[in-house]
């Protein structure tokens, strides 16, 4: 599943191909699960002859910004979404393995739509986007494909991105909107879920899927399963700092994963044990001998760990006076993830960012990308 740096990196695509240009014409296909809240003619209206004034992310979910009245396009990616852009192959998450795209189908499969960009005149950048004219008698086209193989993405298009659903359900992003550790540590050592299903949870930490939870744990020293209430002062710094080591090194890179650093986990947890993964050297141990590594079933995903270096810590080792004891029931969480939410909003987890700072913390962070 594509997570925060594979989602920022199609933002990057979307700022660096589109963003300026008028959409001049969209293509696109029906599908009734996919287009939420609209239907595929509805987007095509609601887009078509608009400029793109700019493409941000918050947690996994991506949007643009388009000049003109209207709404503007939200996309929740999924397992398989991605974009791609014509002449050009997709790119995934992560490509070992995977079958070759064929970049001279156009449209590609699993098209849901295709928006068709041209330049416009500077000068008319900030007039009515219905009014924009291209420039020149023959401007070169940008054609930009969101596809989506197993039609698990969601296609929105809201008024006001950051204040309304699905962004306005989720918790802090790693980048954009990181609370203090005091705050973090509150909102972790009162639940008694594994850490790894609080971790995934999109209304605690937006972004964070099952590789860079797994990825945090282990630089972090944390066992999957350890439960929040049992954790240590010391060991939630340590999840804290790597929540935002994580995510940031993996976007400076890119989200290209050959690039990662060769001490990642994410290197060698594919397979389980079948493949060497994406590295043809084991993970090695600060003590040079090969890593065990193991896999359990956490939160519902399929969790990798270091058997050497990530322990399971008993209850009563860590400092529990604001710990939440877990119910009769066996309650293990109080948040709800992004995937299953109706759309309204749940009650709002103690880490979750307010639409006021959350709109501030990226305002700060596009005019940091302007100097």
């Amino acid at each position: 599943m594509p997570e925060l740096p594979e989602v920022e990196r199609a933002a990057k695509v979307l700022r660096d191909m589109a963003k300026g240009k008028r959409i001049e014409s969209v293509e696109t296909f029906e599908d009734a699960i996919v287009f939420s809240g609209t239907t595929h003619e509805g987007f095509k209206n609601a887009v078509i002859g608009r400029v793109v004034a700019d493409a941000q992310r918050y947690g996994k979910v991506l949007y643009m910004t388009l000049g003109g009245k209207g709404k503007h396009p939200v996309l929740h990616f999924g397992m398989t979404g991605v974009l791609q852009v014509r002449g050009n192959a997709p790119t995934y998450y992560r490509e070992n393995g995977r079958k070759k795209a064929n970049v001279d189908e156009w449209p590609p499969r699993f098209t849901k739509f295709v928006l068709r960009l041209v330049p416009v005149d500077a000068t008319e950048a900030s007039s009515s986007a219905n009014s924009l004219t291209a420039v020149g008698d023959s401007p070169s086209p940008t054609e930009i494909a969101f596809l989506d193989p197993r039609r698990l993405a969601r296609i929105r298009l809201c008024s006001s991105p950051l204040t309304e659903a699905p962004i306005s359900e989720l918790g802090f992003d790693p980048i954009l909107s990181m609370p203090p550790l005091e705050t973090f540590a509150a909102a972790v050592h009162k639940r008694s879920c594994p850490i790894k299903a609080l971790l995934l949870d999109q209304s605690f930490s937006a972004g964070v899927g099952n590789w860079v939870a797994d990825e945090i744990l282990y630089h972090a020293r944390v066992h999957p399963e350890q439960r929040c209430n049992t954790l240590s002062n010391e060991q939630i710094k340590e999840i804290y700092e790597k929540t935002i080591y994580v995510p940031r090194t993996a976007v400076d890179v890119n989200a290209d994963d050959s690039l990662f650093p060769d001490n990642w986990l994410f290197k060698h947890r594919w397979g389980k044990g079948k493949k060497k993964g994406n590295s043809d050297v084991p993970l090695l141990l600060p003590s040079g001998e090969a890593a065990t590594i193991k896999w359990v079933t956490v939160g519902g995903r399929t969790s990798a760990f270091v058997v050497e270096l990530q322990f399971m810590r008993k209850k009563g080792q860590a400092n529990l006076e604001s710990a939440e004891v877990e119910d009769d029931a066996g309650n293990e969480s109080d948040l709800t993830p992004l995937e299953e939410s109706s759309g309204e909003s749940s009650k709002p987890a103690s880490t979750r960012v307010s639409p006021r700072k959350r709109k501030a913390c990226l305002v700060l962070t596009s005019q940091a990308r302007l100097h």
